[in-house]
Parts: structure tokens; C-alpha cells; sequence
């Protein structure tokens, strides 16, 4: 840590923004799970989270299981939004527990979600999607969600509870128009959101005042512009920020069949990430890169100086 630094929830002023590079969505096929491998050793991000329900799990379980290098969080799934490509529940809850289409996947939408999933089962989803990573030998760094289903009002005091309960750090921000993929809580205010902030706070969790998200209405063959994006003088001004990025390696009959209309999206930062200018780049900036396992050692600190 910097001078300056506090350990957990509330933080005072640091020297520099502290930047999180993140691979979401690992887990989910092949290509995302050899993407976050390469590009973690090569430095081009600092850590990543593994959809536990699906297919590719145990392929990434066992890579991180034997490798220490690897930062690797989970990332708490409730929603199977792919055309195609979906997955169930792993606590095999029915269609009492809401969390189910009609067809027994998980729904495609987070509003469908949020209409008809009982909260004590989001809760045991949860936490049989963090302890079959815990027993697969993945060292959890972090917690957070995919398509930011965790944060919905209707159980996000949960979300942070299962933090404190497995003493791993959730990933929340001071504002919910602060986190990137709040576009699944449209109707959530700040104001709805400024009780679980105090509650992370009063946790001591490592609470972010960003989190920047992979655009993904990019249109193919236009450039990239993630140096503009992380740069920008509002970013540069927090203390913690978090990129939700979705990096994948290519392959034929995989991701490109997977999300026909922006697959390019994902390679092309697999591409990117992976090169020596983007390394480049990231030494010769302002801001400093970290890593969910380096907060999650803050927040256990933190957490152990309360006791």
C-alpha cells in the first residue's frame, strides 16, 4: 500500500488511482478462460471471476487450482442470457425457487430475475456457486456479479453478507451510477443504493468509486479506445476503480457462434491486452494497478483489527 492508503471502506486520498483490470466471464468457453491465463501472466490484467454454472468451469478450476499467479474471483451468476448457450442453476433449486425459466435455466434477462427469484434461494445459489470453487482449490479472492444481478435491492444486503460470512470482499461502488452495468437496475437510484453502500462500508469492504465496462456496442472494425477510457480526468481523480472487461481468445465455432454480434468485441480486447504497447501503456500512466487478491489481504486486516 502507498502512504495515505486506509485498509478498507472508507479510504483516505491516495498518491495515485488504484486500478483493478479485470477478466469477466471467465469460465464461460474455452476462449475466456485461455485469454485470462495468457493475459495474466503477461500483466495486461490483474485479476478475473469464474462463472461457476457453466460449461468451461472445470477446465479454469483446475488451471487456477496449479497456478498462484492467477487472481480469480467468482462471479456470482443468476442469469443464462445467451440465445443458445445456457446453463442451470448449480444448487439444482427447481422452479419453486423462481430462479428458473420455463425450460429450467437460469432467465436470460436480470428483470425476469429480479420479478421471480426467492432471495433465500439467489442466497444458496450463491453459496454453492462459491463453495464448489473453494473445493475445486480456487483461492477466492473477491465476489462480484454478472450482469450486476448481485446489487438488485431485492437481496443485495445478502450479496454483501456472503462476503462477510466467507471473508472475501464484494464488488460495489459508492453509487450505483457508478457501476458500469447498471443498465440491468434501471429503476435502482442512488438514493435506493446509499443503504447498502454504509453496509460495505461498516464491513469494511474495499468499496470502488468506478467500475468501467467493456462497451460492447463498439460496431466491428472501428478502434478501440480503452487508453481514452482510462485515462479520462474523472477516472483519474478517484482512489479505486474497477474495469469490467471481457477479454476472449478466438475460435472458430466457439465464441463467434456463442455471441455472433460482438464476439469482435471480446477478441479484439484479448488482442489488445495481450500487446506491448497496451503494457506500454499501463507503466507509463499516473495510476496504479492492483490486484483482488491485494484488497482482499486489506479488507482481512481491516476486518481482524474490528474483532
Amino acid at each position: 500500500m502507498t502512504e495515505g492508503a486506509s485498509s478498507g471502506g472508507q479510504h483516505a486520498r491516495r498518491d495515485a488511482t488504484r486500478l483493478v483490470i479485470h477478466a469477466d466471464d471467465v469460465g464461460m468457453c474455452h476462449g475466456a478462460n485461455s485469454a485470462f491465463v495468457e493475459l495474466s501472466h503477461q500483466g495486461g490484467i490483474t485479476a478475473g471471476s469464474v462463472m461457476v454454472p457453466c460449461p468451461w468451469f472445470p477446465e479454469i478450476a483446475d488451471l487456477a487450482a496449479r497456478d498462484d499467479l492467477l487472481d480469480v474471483g467468482v462471479h456470482l451468476t443468476l442469469n443464462a442470457e445467451k440465445a443458445h448457450y445456457r446453463w442451470r442453476p448449480v444448487s439444482g433449486v427447481g422452479a419453486s425457487s423462481g430462479l428458473v425459466d420455463a425450460e429450467g435455466y437460469l432467465w436470460h434477462r436480470v428483470a425476469d430475475t429480479r420479478a421471480n427469484a426467492h432471495p433465500e434461494a439467489v442466497e444458496t445459489e450463491w453459496r454453492a456457486q462459491i463453495d464448489t470453487a473453494l473445493g475445486a482449490g480456487i483461492d477466492v479472492t473477491h465476489l462480484d456479479a454478472h450482469m450486476g444481478s448481485a446489487l438488485g435491492p431485492e437481496w443485495c444486503d445478502r450479496y454483501i453478507n456472503v462476503g462477510i460470512d466467507y471473508d472475501i470482499p464484494v464488488l460495489i461502488t459508492r453509487a450505483l451510477s457508478m457501476y458500469g452495468p447498471n443498465n440491468h437496475l434501471a429503476d435502482v437510484t442512488d438514493v435506493d443504493f446509499e443503504r447498502f453502500v454504509a453496509q460495505a462500508e461498516a464491513a469494511r469492504m474495499p468499496v470502488f468509486d468506478e467500475v468501467l465496462e467493456t462497451d460492447f456496442s463498439r460496431p466491428r472494425g472501428e478502434p478501440t479506445a480503452y487508453e481514452t477510457m482510462l485515462t479520462a480526468s474523472d477516472v483519474l481523480a478517484h482512489d479505486l476503480v474497477f474495469c469490467a472487461f471481457h477479454p476472449n481468445a478466438p475460435g472458430p465455432g466457439e465464441i463467434e457462434v456463442i455471441e455472433p454480434d460482438t464476439w469482435h468485441v471480446r477478441t479484439d480486447e484479448h488482442a489488445l491486452f495481450g500487446t506491448d504497447e497496451w503494457l506500454a501503456f499501463l507503466e507509463a500512466q499516473p495510476f496504479e494497478l492492483t490486484t483482488m487478491r491485494e484488497l482482499r489481504a486489506e479488507y482481512r486486516t481491516a476486518t481482524a483489527r474490528q474483532r
